[in-house]
């Protein structure tokens, strides 16, 4: 629920791991960037996180010191949501209570925030985490030291270091240093380690060396048993959840003789000795019942309605019963509502192409991460159980990056969460649909493709089009037709999400224009529409724009309040309350990814009385598959209650923060929520890798309001249903705004 342009960067740096046996001491790291192999790459031993559009390289011009200064740079393709940022990985082996990070930096034109990055890993992801943002550092400055402190927790396992330009503008950075306890990290003293002997194996790391026969429909359910039996082990089997085993290679080295089987009864055999390999499963005395009161209960039917032999059946339920209990080398829960973390999952970065084995472990895992930890696989469209044994053709014959990546998208969309609708590291996905764009945004307004703004008002004239205009067809294609054969590429919770997404693409191909067949002024009419590169468009936009020169509040016509919550900053809150606790309404807009967490700061404005507003289901890690309701939370009353109407304003735009944000206001005494469908995927989310460096997150708890209605797929459901109309875009007018107006006019 953080803002976009900080989820990223969270998101991406968990991609990485360390292994602690790396014990390199401080004075070998290379935070001065004085050892570079390639002057047109990375000095050695950092690599990037962040989007494409930024130059990182050594500079050996402007430095403040030795060979190099790191030089970060914006092309004119970034925008205000991309980030660039050099990082530097260290164990978190030494022993001491906090950790500093310096730098000096230097900066020229810098439009938004920059600074020093500093975050501390443990097995359960980002456990401190600071990037200087809240300090305000940009403009143009010459050389100054910078720092950042954190508390250095005994359970970390890894320090990330780096530096952050995000949006426009050059930064350059140098000489690096860090310190535990305020000394320098060379004269460090270092802690003793915890290894796990699953780090230790390394036979497949160039290759799984699997090869599959001909598949047929005995072959494709005995692969289907097999990945939900992989699974199984991987959560409940207490050798796996100790980290004994790495159980991505104790695939690949069941497969070959799983494979040779040609009956059930080899088959079962195989999978018996499998199990057998790992010892006996101690009594679990700590090993608990699934509760009556559980929202979603364990499901083994898997196995129960298998033709595995019965010996087979009883030793999984054996091993059910006897579980692994307590801290899990795959598994943990966030503190807190408990969304999960998937641990220690080797993104495979350099898997080759193509590579059956691997693809087919990245189905297997993606499949029991959804089985066992997503809070909503009751609410798919297609029975989660069937889904493993429909792909597995699919995973196995891609025989290149692009079909491996469109296998793993439309999978990824069978969860119907619009959390998981980016690929992260989908850069074939990215090539294919291309890198030049319409000048214009188009809309899915009244079920049509509706032209509604220009990214780049210089080029309307070129292009001939008219806001308001529809588009028809496509290169000669029907749109509805388009969105019909690409939908399954466009993982979302709802229609409304889906359409959202896929308009941005529409129009977005590698060639230098399109064909367009368009309905302009009641006649229909055909061009071919020039495309352009992003640099072409500085104004290009996927949801909604952002004035960062507008205040979030303003006054409007009839003593009426208007709020967004796109640039809402915490330190508005006060001033909102005080200049509009007279007016007689108030509208927040939501149309938007808050910017500030406001639940417990603005929605308390709203209600005379503490009000619970929301309730969460989270997984059990010594139960997999068992979701049961957690505490709720409340808008506590804060004294001073707003007397007028409140109407919160949302759309298809208005996901994760955003509905919950919704929620919390829909919880005030007075509150009418207008708008549409939003996107369905509220809740905190939890990120996945898949090999090949792929990566994607899921809603991870259960969303749902104080009576038990849910929020996923669903999403915020209006009391009144108000959407743009096409007429209302040609004639430049904001219809939702003028309900609300409408509702606090009324009497």
């Amino acid at each position: 629920m953080k803002k976009y342009f900080f989820t990223v960067l969270l998101l991406v740096a968990t991609t990485f791991s360390v292994s602690c046996q790396t014990r390199e001491s401080g004075s070998s790291f290379n935070l001065n960037f004085e050892t570079v192999s390639n002057p047109d790459g990375l000095p050695d031993g950092w690599f990037r996180w962040g989007m494409p559009p930024y130059i990182i390289k050594p500079d050996a011009e402007v430095k403040h010191s030795g060979k190099y200064a790191l030089r970060i740079e914006a092309t004119e393709e970034a925008t205000a949501q991309d980030f660039g940022c050099p990082a530097f990985s260290i164990p978190a082996i030494y022993e001491g209570k906090s950790v500093t990070v310096k730098a000096l930096m230097k900066f020229e034109n810098v439009e938004r925030p920059i600074g020093l990055l500093l975050r501390i890993d443990g097995n359960s992801g980002s456990l401190q985490f600071d990037n200087m943002q809240h300090r305000g550092i940009m403009g143009t400055q010459d050389w100054t030291e910078y720092s950042v402190t954190l508390p250095l927790p005994a359970e970390a396992r890894t320090i990330f270091i780096g530096a952050l330009l995000g949006g426009k503008g050059i930064l350059w950075v140098d000489h690096f240093q860090v310190l535990i306890d305020n000394e320098d990290i060379s004269k460090a003293k270092l802690k003793p380690v915890k290894t796990f002997p699953a780090e230790n194996d390394k036979e497949f790391d160039t290759g799984s060396g699997i090869v599959f026969p001909t598949l047929n429909e005995k072959l494709i359910s005995d692969l289907d048993l097999l990945g939900k039996l992989w699974g199984f082990l991987k959560y409940h089997h207490p050798e796996v959840g100790k980290g004994n085993y790495n159980w991505d290679y104790e695939l690949f080295r069941i497969l070959p003789e799983y494979l040779k089987a040609t009956n059930s009864n080899e088959r079962d055999k195989t999978i018996i000795d499998w199990i057998n390999k790992y010892g006996e499963i101690p009594a679990c005395s700590s090993c608990k019942e699934t509760s009556p009161n559980a929202y979603i209960k364990p499901d083994l039917s898997w196995a129960e309605n298998s033709n595995m032999n019965n010996d087979l059946k009883k030793k999984i339920q054996e091993i059910y019963s006897n579980r692994h209990q307590g801290e899990h080398y795959y598994i943990a829960m966030a503190p807190g509502v408990g969304n999960p973390q998937f641990l220690n999952e080797n993104p495979y970065q350099n898997m080759p192409y193509p590579d059956a084995g691997f693809h087919l472990l990245a189905l297997y895992r993606y499949w029991n991460m959804i089985h066992y930890f997503f809070p909503s696989t009751y609410l798919t469209d297609k029975n989660w159980g069937d889904v493993l044994k429909e792909y597995i053709p699919m995973f196995i014959s891609a025989q290149n990056r692009l079909e491996y990546e469109l296998a793993t998208i439309q999978i990824i969309g069978e969860i119907n969460d619009t959390h998981a609708a980016n690929l992260g590291g989908g850069n074939a996905i990215v090539e294919m649909r291309g890198n030049r764009f319409a000048p214009f945004r188009v809309w899915f307004i009244e079920g049509k493709l509706v032209v509604t703004d220009y990214y780049n008002w210089d080029l309307k004239e070129a292009s001939g089009l008219e806001i308001g205009d529809v588009i028809t067809h496509i290169n000669g294609e029907k749109v509805e037709t388009i969105v019909e054969n690409l939908k399954k590429y466009y993982p979302a919770s709802n229609k409304a999400a889906l359409l959202r997404d896929m308009s941005f693409d529409l129009l977005r191909s590698n060639n230098n224009a399109i064909n367009i067949t368009y309905n302009s002024s009641s006649s229909s009419r055909q061009k071919e529409l020039q495309l352009y590169t992003r640099d072409m468009l500085p104004n290009i936009y996927r949801w909604y724009q952002v004035n960062p020169n507008e205040k979030s509040y303003k006054l409007l016509d009839g003593n009426i309040g208007y709020v967004t919550l796109a640039s809402i900053k915490n330190e508005d809150i006060a001033e909102i309350r005080q200049s509009f606790i007279n007016t007689k309404g108030i509208i927040i807009d939501i149309r938007n990814y808050p910017s500030a967490f406001t639940p417990f700061t603005l929605a308390p404005f709203f209600v005379s009385k503490s009000t619970p507003f929301v309730k969460f289901t989270g997984g059990n890690i010594n139960n997999p598959g068992e979701f049961a309701f957690r505490n709720g939370a409340e808008i506590p009353n804060t004294g001073e209650t707003f007397q007028g109407k409140l109407v919160v304003i949302v759309s298809e735009v208005t996901q994760s923060s955003a509905e919950y944000q919704s929620m919390a206001f829909r919880a005030g005494d007075n509150t009418t929520i207008i708008g549409s469908t939003t996107a369905g995927a509220d809740g905190n989310i939890s990120q996945i890798v898949l090999p090949g460096g792929l990566r994607t997150v899921i809603s991870g708890i259960g969303v749902y309001y104080p009576d038990g209605t849910k929020t996923q797929r669903v999403g915020i459901v209006p009391d009144i249903w108000v959407e743009p109309s096409i007429e209302g875009i040609i004639q430049g007018r904001d219809e939702l705004l003028e309900k609300a107006i409408e509702i606090i006019n009324r009497q």
